[in-house]
């Protein structure tokens, strides 16, 4: 059962609030997983602090996210899903850290942390 947070961000494609997650502040080594599956699709290696609020990567692990346009709410942008389940996770944006330049953005709801 996925609780009233996870249901909006996941099934419904929201985005949750920022700063709302304490997700957004974990700094421990450890795997995130899909709220809706449990697939593993971040490690915490590849996680950074943004400063926007929102749990942020660099990249997601292989094949577990795929990326698709996203028109909705007037914008032009990338949205994150999970490979296994197709919830939302969040968008990707152009404005991270090198080498990618990639900020994988994504909503603290949509995630479980699995501490190593």
């Amino acid at each position: 059962m996925l609780t009233p947070a996870q249901y909006t961000v996941l099934r419904q494609a929201e985005t949750e609030q920022p700063y709302s997650s304490p997700l957004t502040s974990e700094k421990r080594r450890g795997m995130y997983t899909c709220g809706g599956c449990g697939q593993r699709v971040f490690s915490s290696s590849e996680k950074y602090d943004s400063k926007t609020g929102w749990p942020s990567f660099r990249g997601p692990l292989p094949r577990a996210v795929r990326e698709k346009q996203d028109r909705s709410q007037g914008l032009d942008r990338t949205k994150a899903e999970c490979t296994r389940c197709g919830c939302h996770l969040g968008h990707v944006f152009g404005d991270g850290p090198p080498p990618n330049r990639l900020r994988y953005c994504i909503n603290g709801a949509g995630l479980n942390f699995i501490p190593a």
